[in-house]
């Protein structure tokens, strides 16, 4: 059986384990690179080789475009200043700690192999961030924070990267050329991204067919990534800000339905990416593993060891400590400061930075050589290393997140995010009852059902607050029961009424369609 079949099966096998995963509330990017970890170790399975390239451009772009659609810009704005100091400062700070305890603690890393190391792990991965906080459901500005770093923070990492294998292959090393680097890279990222989403919007904005405006949806990402790395600017940051820049401009961006359809098509996709990048990523540790067979296995067990307690341990000592200090001295006051972090927030943050495919697929695309034909120092080290680190911190920060984000009082509360959705659906309930005394005279009569209609749901959007909340509470639930059985009985007649070839199948799934999207909005 070839590769790719077995890949198809085990994706199907691991998409089941993933779905129960979620309804015992276990984080399914645990569960994927375990399973796919396990997988890899049966003797007898072809490996899997994943070209570094490939994967980067496959599977991140669309991955941090949908994460960054759907991000708040208003709680990114609010956050920029956090953002911006973990983004880089806390990158930086990462590769230079892993790159000095490699110096002085494991034998036989140099300064430029232990930066590669440490320049490969700094950035927290966007798709195992946002995956594990959304599921967690923590408050809304600590989940702004770690996702907005996880967003950006790709950026500086891998401009951080290639300076520190430039520096291994050549033996040489510039710092202006550096920061000019990590500059013009991140400026042209956005700037591309900018571009791409305005001419998208453009676009989009004369087009009403909800399978094209799907389609040029998936091709943005593409689009804004192979643009700026055509010059030279980083790709991740342009599929990361045409995200944002849209994501903002959503409310005319697609049509009803486009838009109804897209939530569908996003979701699922953005599943199926997850769990064949991270199954991925467990089927390389059989190769992996094959890279240090000839080196002792104290140094090898001392380089994992020392590099994960200093890759969790400088992020929890600058949650607290460094980077409160530098946001402080950052000139330019912010128009609105946002609440201040307490120390379970602090530390929260600290131990949500898991690194996942962006550091495999980096730490796989090292050379094999450097100038001159001699192998590229501890690569092999390095490759096995990160894999560690990314597996260890998936099943370690992963599995214990929940238990510290309910000890710090974190979570956001169901009932809370209730009455959010219940004060939204009041107001535009109020609003559409304020346009309808304006427009009553065109006609009473469907004016006065109308007003009947939105009535209705004020009330329902008001139950919780009010006295009598649990008798209006329960007359909405018998309405829902009521809805869904006749729901159910029209949708019976229309296949009635198809098996007798009384109606045409368009007919058929034409009006299921609707009876869905009223049943959907039940739910």
């Amino acid at each position: 059986m070839r590769s790719a079949e077995i890949l198809v099966g085990l994706l199907g096998a691991v998409t089941v384990l993933a779905g129960v995963a979620r309804r015992v509330g276990v984080p399914s990017p645990i569960v994927l690179v375990v399973c796919g970890a396990l997988v890899g170790l049966v003797p007898g399975l072809p490996g899997v080789t994943l070209d570094p390239d490939l994967t980067f451009f496959i599977f991140l772009p669309p991955l941090v475009y949908g994460a960054g659609f759907t991000a708040s810009p208003r709680d990114l704005r609010l956050q920029a200043r956090r953002i911006g100091v973990l983004a880089i400062g806390l990158v930086a700070a990462t590769a230079a700690a892993v790159a000095v305890a490699m110096k002085l603690l494991v034998p036989g890393f140099g300064w430029a192999e232990g930066f590669t190391l440490g320049a490969i792990l700094a950035p927290t991965d966007p798709v195992a961030a946002v995956s594990i906080m959304q599921r967690f459901r923590v408050a809304p500005q600590l989940q702004a924070i770690i996702e907005g770093e996880s967003l950006v923070n790709d950026g500086t990492g891998l401009v951080l990267y290639k300076l520190a294998v430039a520096a291994v292959v050549t033996g040489t090393f510039s710092i202006a050329d550096g920061a000019w680097r990590l500059v013009a890279t991140g400026t042209g990222g956005v700037l591309i991204g900018l571009a791409v989403g305005w001419l998208i919007q453009h676009v989009r904005g004369r087009i009403d067919d909800a399978p094209i405006e799907i389609t040029l949806s998936l091709f943005t990402p593409y689009a804004a990534y192979i643009a700026a790395e055509a010059i030279g600017a980083s790709g991740i940051l342009a599929a990361v800000t045409v995200g944002l820049y849209l994501g903002a401009r959503s409310e005319g961006l697609f049509s009803a339905t486009a838009r109804i359809e897209a939530q569908g098509f996003w979701t699922a996709l953005t599943f199926m990416l997850e769990s064949t990048l991270f199954l991925l990523m467990g089927l390389q540790i059989r190769d992996v593993a094959r890279g240090i067979e000839d080196l002792d296995a104290g140094r090898v067990t001392l380089t994992v060891v020392v590099t994960l307690v200093v890759v969790l341990g400088i992020r929890i000592v600058w949650m607290f400590s460094i980077g409160p200090l530098l946001r402080r001295l950052i000139p330019g006051e912010p128009k609105e400061e946002p609440p201040r972090l307490g120390p379970g927030a602090r530390l929260v943050a600290g131990w949500a930075g898991m690194r996942g495919a962006v550091s495999l697929a980096a730490a796989l695309a090292i050379p094999a050589t450097v100038d001159g034909g001699d192998p590229f120092p501890q690569r092999s080290l390095i490759v096995f290393t990160v894999f560690c680190v990314i597996v260890a911190g998936l099943l370690l920060q992963g599995s214990t997140l929940p238990a510290l984000i309910a000890a710090t009082g974190l979570g956001r509360d169901v009932a809370d995010d209730a009455a959010e959705e219940a004060r939204a659906r009041a107001a535009a309930a109020e609003a559409a009852l304020e346009q309808l005394d304006a427009m009553e005279d065109e006609d009473p009569q469907a004016a006065e059902r109308l007003r009947e209609l939105y009535e209705a749901r004020l009330g329902h959007a008001r139950a919780p607050a009010d006295e009598d909340g649990d008798a209006e509470r329960q007359h909405v639930e018998a309405f829902q029961r009521l809805r869904e059985e006749l729901l159910r009985s029209e949708r019976a007649a229309l296949h009635e009424l198809h098996a007798r070839g009384e109606i045409s199948e368009d007919a058929l799934r034409t009006v299921e369609r609707d009876l869905d999207l009223q049943e959907a909005r039940l739910d």
